[in-house]
């Protein structure tokens, strides 16, 4: 962990380096896999993986931001939304990170960004508009904990496989449908090779999903610890926490699946009422259980401990 005023999280650190140790272990069987069922291409397969996990881990912030359209602001452009982050900066002894604003309506807030240098900690103009500064702060020293504990980075690279993973199945059960897996051409060998790539596929995203979903709910959790130790004010966070899932809500569903691919980089999951998520599967822990450990924090600051 950077040499902040962050509180550091053992537990957080621990996890990243079991989830990067497992899934360097299911990416070894998965290209493996590759060699043995499709030699031709297993080579031309994993160049293409090297050059897209290296795109993605120096290219994730501007990805990202293209994606959400935001755009960084100057101080100019965005006095108070700077202010509150250099008051942040200066608690918590932090580089500054590049400030950037999305312009939609959904209440969120993200950071992303390979290192503190690259860094941008992205906020959407549908969160100005509804928290106050205090809250704000609580979201923003949230944002930049994710950046101090370098958890982004970890789950640039983690979240790698699975989307990799995911495309190959995508493509594989559709070049499969199309060809008929084989029966068309009577050519059941290359059906049967599809389908194992296939499964082979879909085993890795399985995997790799869960593993990087495990770790994205204890890290939404170590942020909330380090910024309501940093700030002093666990309730302006749960203030916040409650406002931006309560308006999240109310956004009509067609305005949040344009940011749900988003979700494990979110301050809150932007899913609509009605929404039921198993634990298992969710990127974020439930509401009462983050508010849950606000209220602890604040009672033991409360009583000094």
């Amino acid at each position: 962990m950077a040499r902040t005023r962050y509180a550091s999280d053992r537990g957080l650190t621990s996890r990243m380096l079991v989830t990067m140790f497992l899934l360097g272990l299911v990416y070894v069987v998965f290209v493996g896999a590759f060699f043995v069922f499709v030699p031709k291409w297993a080579g031309v397969a994993l160049v293409f993986a090297v050059l897209f996990l290296i795109a993605q881990y120096f290219f994730s912030d501007r990805m990202t931001l293209f994606a959400m359209h935001g755009r960084v602001v100057s101080p100019q452009e965005a006095p108070e939304l700077h202010g509150v982050i250099d008051r942040i900066c200066a608690m918590s002894d932090a580089p500054k990170p590049r400030v950037a604003i999305a312009d939609t309506d959904v209440p969120n807030a993200f950071a992303t960004g390979r290192n503190q240098k690259k860094a941008v900690v992205c906020v959407t103009t549908g969160l100005l508009r509804r928290l106050d500064p205090v809250e704000l702060e609580g979201v923003l020293a949230h944002e930049m904990a994710h950046v101090a504990h370098k958890d982004v980075a970890v789950m640039t690279i983690a979240s790698f496989l699975g989307i990799l993973a995911g495309l190959i199945t995508r493509f594989g059960l559709q070049w499969g449908l199309w060809g008929g897996f084989g029966r068309r051409s009577n050519d059941q060998n290359t059906g049967l090779i599809l389908l194992a790539v296939v499964a082979a596929s879909a085993l890795a995203y399985a995997v790799s999903f869960l593993l990087t979903r495990a770790l994205s709910r204890y890290r939404e959790l170590s942020a909330d610890r380090a910024a309501a130790l940093l700030t002093g004010r666990p309730s302006a966070l749960a203030s916040a926490l409650t406002k931006v899932s309560g308006e999240i809500a109310r956004i009509p569903t067609e305005d949040l699946r344009s940011s749900q691919a988003f979700n494990a980089f979110f301050f809150t999951p932007a899913l609509g009422r009605g929404v039921s998520v198993s634990a298992l599967f969710s990127t974020h822990p439930s509401l009462d259980r983050r508010l849950a450990q606000l209220s602890k924090i604040s009672d033991q600051l409360s009583r000094g401990v």
